[in-house]
């Protein structure tokens, strides 16, 4: 392959570095109106009563909202499949607020020196209720969070807002209670993730015009423009013909942006006014009034035979949604089904629990959602068995692993299969993976630890995951490409770019195909009008989902070229070679592209040559990884250096490995910041107080002094030139590997994240403790 498989560089990359106007602030209407909140002081108030006479009547304000004079009809802000899994339990402004940061009142002005006293001058009056803080237990708590009428879902999902459940849901296979008693060996243990931020370099930004044909034009810094516009559409009744939504460049979303933020008010605005509008996030707000990622508890039990054979996995989770219910259910499943298959040989095996609301920042989606947490809990307690056991990790891992070939029922129950056939694993290299790995890090060596010179501790640890590539039978992608004079390409794709590359990968796709050079393929992305369908960014779908569309068209278009070069050149199709840039019939006589297209737009056989595919994925093949950390740990203040982290992964063909392996570390990296760094505080009457990068602490070049990182050779066949996913898998395996290694250092089994020297001195001191009765 001359194109895909190789590096080339980002097509945005080099305008981007040199400051031209690609993001949405840079493209918002100089004369534009300013859009900001007031939000609530309260973790949990009904308004009573609001003044905003004095606000109206200052000079330069054009607009003030309220729960008063919005619509209400309840929706959910989640960018994700329709109908959606995230019940209907929000409204552009309600009578209730439910966390400290929620949306009370907009104000619409000339400036923002004027949209912000306008603020101050609203007056409102709450009735302060009890919140509830303590996600463990928000269940039939006195206090019900989402007492209105009108909220919904829109199909079982388990949705019980009256008892503060969002969302519930069980499976199982086999019997498990059975099964664990007929272990030798069975561990328990409890697990609790935290809340983390997104910290994207660029902050929630929205803006709006009136175009001139008096629609609705937004440009968002959005992952999901497609169903932005639906979105909108339904809650603000405003037919879908009318709004057109453009993503611009995206400065990271990372999960964060799979919603609406901002655009339901700035919206309003410029319907209102009919004049532009805009809405940039402070970084203060993005902490507190955007998205976290779900906060869990964990309870697992892991049953197994002397001879290291895993035969039950037992999982019940709680997670803690916030205020509202957007992707509730989704990240509480994919704990599972990108979780437990990675053991497929249990006889039995159970997973359920439920997600409730709480008065805190919502949760929404966040790279690796569900799997990071999932895999903490699973990947920790696969060593504590092994300790009970007195078997190796790795051994045991190797003798219970998934592999190439094989499959799992959770496939199948859980939303990876068609009925009565659960997902094979066509392509799974987790083995090469965990043998390489072991290399690079020379495990052998130094597991399970050494003492240094100087007093610390080395160790090493370890895990494993899987993820997903896209959501079949419901997520789908188009692609259209057009030849244009001279013979060179647009390519238009729904998909959306967030910082990740997309748009260099889908070109090289196609440029693939055509026998073409990147420069020759000129890729637009993410137009509501202009370009075809896409689900958008979310769910590691890119690459396989869109990247599918894309060769579909580019292998019609090769096919509409041949057609008419024949024709061009009076022979059959049979007898046209193609090298990309020349057709020659076997007779010996050609014609350039270049000429072709010209003769089609300019002189004979004219017409426009145009080629659109769709694909929608009926599996989701996992890339696999190995993930293993080496620390130098401090007995003395527990304090922790990353030494080194290795990373091995299958992700299939890497269409452009650079970008590739910049996904897998950028994923380490921020699987690092909730292992180790990140740490969301709140006051107890429920404040964010870690709402700055002062206060909130995330891992930069200096916190990890060495990543490696390989892609081993794979090809999955259903994937675009054998290609799988890779943004989320490297996320995942970061928590329980550091768990792990500071385990096989101090003898301290953390179960809480973030792994802190506190925590680590603590255990140390409980076990000197333990030693001394």
């Amino acid at each position: 392959m001359k194109v895909v498989n190789q590096y080339v560089p980002s097509v945005d990359g080099k305008g981007i570095m040199l400051g031209r106007p690609a993001y949405t602030d840079d493209l918002a209407a100089p004369d534009a109106l300013i859009v900001k909140v007031l939000r609530s002081p309260h973790a949990f108030a009904k308004i009573v009563a609001i003044d905003t006479q004095a606000a109206e009547a200052l000079e330069g304000v054009e607009l003030v909202l309220t729960h008063k004079n919005v619509p209400r009809k309840a929706f959910t802000r989640a960018g994700q499949g329709y109908p959606e899994p995230s019940p209907h339990d929000k409204f552009v402004l309600d009578t209730y607020v439910r966390y400290v940061g929620d949306e009370v009142a907009a104000v619409a002005a000339i400036d923002e020196k004027t949209a912000q006293k306008a603020l101050g001058l609203i007056v409102v009056q709450y009735e302060v209720l009890e919140p509830v803080l303590d996600f463990e237990s928000a269940i039939d708590h006195a206090s019900i969070i989402h007492p209105e009428e009108g909220i919904r879902e829109m199909f079982p999902t388990g949705f019980e807002p009256k008892r503060n459940i969002a969302a519930a849901y069980d499976m199982h296979v086999g019997n498990v209670e059975a099964s664990l008693a007929s272990c030798d060996v069975v561990v328990r243990e409890t697990f609790h993730t935290q809340a983390q931020a997104h910290a994207m370099m660029e902050p929630h930004t929205v803006n709006a015009r009136m175009d001139y044909q008096d629609r609705l034009l937004m440009y968002s810094s959005t992952q999901t423009p497609f169903h932005v516009r639906r979105i909108l559409s339904q809650a603000l009744d405003v037919p879908i013909s009318r709004i057109r939504v453009i993503k611009p460049r995206v400065g990271g979303g990372f999960g964060g942006k799979q919603a609406l933020h901002g655009e339901m008010l700035v919206a309003l605005t410029t319907l209102r006014t009919r004049k532009p509008a805009k809405m940039v996030f402070t970084r203060q707000e993005v902490f507190e009034s955007s998205y976290s990622r779900h906060p869990m508890r964990i309870d697992i039990a892991l049953g197994a035979m002397k001879d290291g054979t895993l035969k039950a996995i037992d999982c019940r989770i709680l997670s803690d949604t916030g205020a509202y219910g957007e992707h509730a259910l989704t990240v509480f499943m994919v704990a599972g089904s990108k979780v437990l298959p990675l053991y497929n040989k249990v006889d039995a095996v159970r997973f359920g629990g439920q997600v409730v609301y709480t008065n805190k920042t919502p949760a929404g989606a966040y790279r690796g959602y569900g799997a990071i947490q999932g895999n903490f809990a699973l990947e920790s307690a696969v060593d504590m068995l092994c300790e009970r056991l007195e078997i190796d990790p790795i051994v045991f891992r190797r003798k219970n692993m998934i592999a190439e070939g094989e499959s799992s029922p959770i496939f199948e129950i859980m939303g990876e299969g068609t009925e009565g056939t659960a997902m094979s694993m066509e392509t799974c290299k987790l083995d090469t993976c965990v043998s390489r790995g072991l290399t690079l890090i020379d495990w052998h060596k130094k597991y399970p630890r050494q003492t240094l010179p100087d007093g610390r501790i080395k160790s090493v640890g370890m895990a494993i995951a899987m993820q997903g590539s896209g959501i079949p039978y419901i997520d789908m992608g188009a692609a259209t490409i057009k030849l244009n004079d001279d013979g060179f390409y647009n390519l238009m794709v729904g998909a959306t770019d967030i910082g990740q590359g997309s748009d260099t990968i889908l070109t090289q796709i196609a440029a693939e195909v055509l026998m073409t050079t990147v420069d020759r393929v000129i890729v637009y992305s993410s137009d509501s009008d202009l370009t075809p369908f896409d689900a958008g960014a979310y769910a590691s779908s890119t690459t396989y989902v869109s990247g599918n569309a894309v060769l579909a068209a580019a292998e019609k278009m090769k096919g509409m070229l041949l057609d008419e070069a024949a024709r061009a050149l009076g022979c059959d199709r049979e007898l046209v070679r193609f090298d990309g840039a020349t057709f020659t019939a076997d007779s010996g006589e050609n014609i350039s592209l270049s000429k072709l297209s010209n003769r089609l737009y300019y002189n004979e056989d004219q017409q426009q040559l145009t080629a659109t595919a769709s694909y929608v994925g009926t599996k989701s093949p996992p890339p696999f990884m190995a993930g293993l950390i080496e620390i130098d740990l401090d007995p003395e203040t527990g304090e922790i250096d990353i030494v080194d982290y290795v990373s091995v992964v299958d992700c299939g063909t890497a269409i452009n490995p650079k970008l590739a392996i910049g996904q897998i570390e950028g994923g380490i990296v921020q699987g690092l910041g909730m292992a180790h760094f990140e740490a969301v505080k709140y006051t107890a009457q429920g404040r964010l107080i870690s709402n700055d990068f002062l206060s909130y602490k995330i891992p930069t070049q200096r916190s990890v002094k060495n990543l490696q990182t390989e892609i081993v050779h794979s090809y999955e066949p259903s994937g675009p030139f054998g290609a799988k996913s890779v943004g989320e898998i490297g996320i995942d395996t970061p928590p329980a590997a550091l768990a792990n290694a500071v385990y096989n250092a101090t003898g301290v089994r953390i179960t809480s994240l973030p792994i802190t020297a506190e925590k680590i001195m603590a255990g140390i001191a409980a076990k000197k403790g333990e030693q001394s009765l």
